[in-house]
Order: structure tokens, then C-alpha cells, then sequence
């Protein structure tokens, strides 16, 4: 298959209007004959870093924030995400596309590929640890022992990435709920990497060091078709704990806001819905126009009372999907660093 024919595949696979709004939460709008997240599943490793052709959507989703020796902030982002065109799960019948950025001082960066599979070009294997397309990759002997590299017309990047503690469930023992109708997906995390490595610019080379994290997440199920879009953050506090949280948008005004504490040692203590509130404070304009880039993030049970900014306010990722997607700098009561994503703005 062609790339232009995929691209057309892929963007009557994801729909128009609400689906292509909602991002990737809403890719697939059906579910028929795709089996359905369970709140008994239990995750099983290393099998569950590989694929699940069997469901509808799946993405594997790294957010690095790193610095030079000069303290200046860099944000890498590296993506892949899997939609089955049909059920039963084989390997001809999944749609594969991946993005890869790096946001800047001089400005956002962003490529994206495509591919098919049974072509060998792309795929998952959980042990030893494989995530590809083409040449892009997520590779180590393990998923906590990684080399992550990708590139696009004006950058590349090549990062080791290494965590010593337990990957992460969300949601209740990695059953995530997106909404009171009940929509759920399996959702882990690894959000203790360490990372070295290079970023290359026209500019030059830039050895950077920092904090990376992983969301593995899978799913038949889109959002409800009045939820049109989300906006979800991961912040690493200098206390050591961590905030994954998200706060899903519905056409009314209201939404469905959720998260997870994180432990140092990787302990989770999932949030009930509404612990954890989100608002937007200040809007820039980017490329893909005005979306929120500072907001107030609380979570009165932790005595959270955030300031979370952009760094980069134009990080607009301007792909087939298209949505923002950077670092920021949280301050308040918790300081730290983290990454913000929106989409269905």
C-alpha cells in the first residue's frame, strides 16, 4: 500500500468531525467484533509491552523532558500507534502510524510515518524489547532498558533510556475509565526513566540528560460522542512523587477529570473521578490556533496547588491527527517538570 493510500485508509478509518477531534481516543469508531477492556484483567509481563491486534486502538507513547549542560529545557516526544482495520487480528489488517518530535529554544519539530503491517516494516516484540517503524525504534534488551531514536528532515535524536523501578497501573489495577457511561482501556506507565543521550539540530549536536515517561494504553472504545477531546498531563515532582491526570471534555461544558498519584518507590493511589481538577488559566495562539498553555492544576487530598505552563507554547504537532503536544514547568506547591497534551482544539 501506498503512503498517499494509507494516509486516505487511515483518515476515513478515523472519521471526521467528532472522531478526528477527539484524537486518538477517538480513532475507530466501532467496536463490533473487537474484544472490550475488562476490570478483571490483570497485567502480564513482558507479554503486555507487545501487541494487542485483538483490540481496536493501541498506542505506545514516550514524553522526555531533558537539558544541555547549560540547563536549557528540550522536550522529546516519541509515538507509535496501532488501529485495526478489521477484527480478528491479523497482521495485514492493522494500520500503523508514529510521530516523533522535539521541542526547542529555535522552534517545535515534528515528523510522522506510516505503515502497514505484514510488511515487516513495522511491529512489537515484548521480549527482548522491539517497538518499530522503519528505522524509528524503542529497542533494549528490556522495556526498562532502552535506546530510543527517530528522526525527521531537521532533527535527530538518540537516547538511552533506563528506569530501576515497577511499571505503573492506572486507573484500578490498570483498568482506566474514560467516562460515567462507562468507556475504560488497559493503561500502564513507566514514568522513572533516566535518559542520556543526543539531540542533532541544524544548529549542531546537544548531549542532553533528564526524565523520560512511558503510557502504554489499549482500547476498542472511542470516547462518547459528546466527549470531544482531552487534555492530560504527567509531572515528575523534585519531592520524587509523580501526577499522571487527565481531563476529558464534554460538548456541555462539564467534564470527566481522573489521575494517579505516584509513590517514589511506584506505589499508584488512583484518584476518583473529580479528585483532581483541572483549569485552563492562559491561552496562546500556536499553528494549530489558541489553546491553553498555562493552567491551574489541585488536588486537595496531596494539598496540590499547581501552576502548570508551557515552555514552548507553539508545540503544535501539525500531523494527520493533529493536537499540541510539549514540556512545562510546573511551580506552586509541588515544583517540577512534566508534559501537556491537548486534543480536539
Amino acid at each position: 500500500m501506498s503512503v498517499k493510500s494509507l494516509i486516505l485508509g487511515l483518515s476515513l478509518l478515523f472519521g471526521a468531525g467528532a472522531a478526528l477531534a477527539q484524537g486518538f481516543a477517538g480513532l475507530g469508531r466501532t467496536t463490533e467484533g473487537f474484544t472490550l477492556p475488562a476490570p478483571e484483567t490483570r497485567f502480564v509481563f513482558p507479554e503486555d509491552h507487545g501487541s494487542h491486534p485483538e483490540f481496536r486502538i493501541e498506542w505506545w507513547y514516550v514524553t522526555a523532558n531533558l537539558e544541555d549542560a547549560d540547563g536549557t529545557p528540550y522536550g522529546v516526544q516519541w509515538t507509535l500507534f496501532r488501529s485495526a482495520l478489521a477484527p480478528g487480528g491479523a497482521e495485514e489488517d492493522q494500520a500503523w502510524m508514529a510521530h516523533a518530535a522535539v521541542s526547542t529554544p529555535e522552534g517545535h519539530r515534528f515528523a510522522e510515518r506510516f505503515a502497514r503491517g505484514g510488511a515487516g516494516t513495522v511491529g512489537v516484540t515484548a521480549e527482548p524489547y522491539d517497538a518499530f517503524l522503519d528505522e524509528w525504534r524503542l529497542a533494549g534488551p528490556t522495556l526498562n532498558e532502552v535506546r530510543m531514536t527517530a528522526q525527521g528532515s531537521d532533527f535527530h535524536y538518540d537516547l538511552a533510556l533506563n528506569a530501576d523501578r515497577p511499571f505503573v497501573a492506572q486507573g484500578a489495577e490498570g483498568y482506566s475509565v474514560k467516562s460515567e457511561a462507562g468507556q475504560a482501556s488497559h493503561y500502564y506507565s513507566q514514568p522513572f526513566y533516566k535518559v542520556n543521550g543526543t539531540i542533532t539540530l541544524p544548529e549542531g549536536s546537544v548531549q542532553v540528560t533528564g526524565k523520560a515517561w512511558l503510557d502504554r494504553e489499549w482500547s476498542s472504545q472511542p470516547l462518547t460522542e459528546s466527549q470531544t477531546g482531552w487534555d492530560w498531563v504527567s509531572l515528575h515532582f523534585r519531592t520524587g512523587e509523580k501526577l499522571m491526570g487527565y481531563r476529558l471534555r464534554d460538548t456541555d461544558g462539564g467534564d470527566y477529570t481522573v489521575g494517579t498519584w505516584i509513590r517514589p518507590d511506584g506505589t499508584p493511589e488512583p484518584l476518583s473521578p473529580g479528585a483532581l481538577t483541572m483549569t485552563p488559566v492562559d491561552w496562546s495562539d500556536t499553528q494549530g490556533g489558541k489553546v491553553p498553555t498555562t493552567w491551574q492544576v489541585t488536588l486537595p487530598a496531596k494539598s496540590l496547588d499547581l501552576r502548570v505552563t508551557a515552555i514552548y507554547p507553539d508545540s503544535w504537532m501539525g500531523t494527520l491527527v493533529s493536537y499540541w503536544e510539549g514540556p512545562v514547568e510546573v511551580t506552586g506547591s509541588h515544583p517540577g517538570i512534566g508534559y501537556l497534551e491537548m486534543s480536539g482544539y
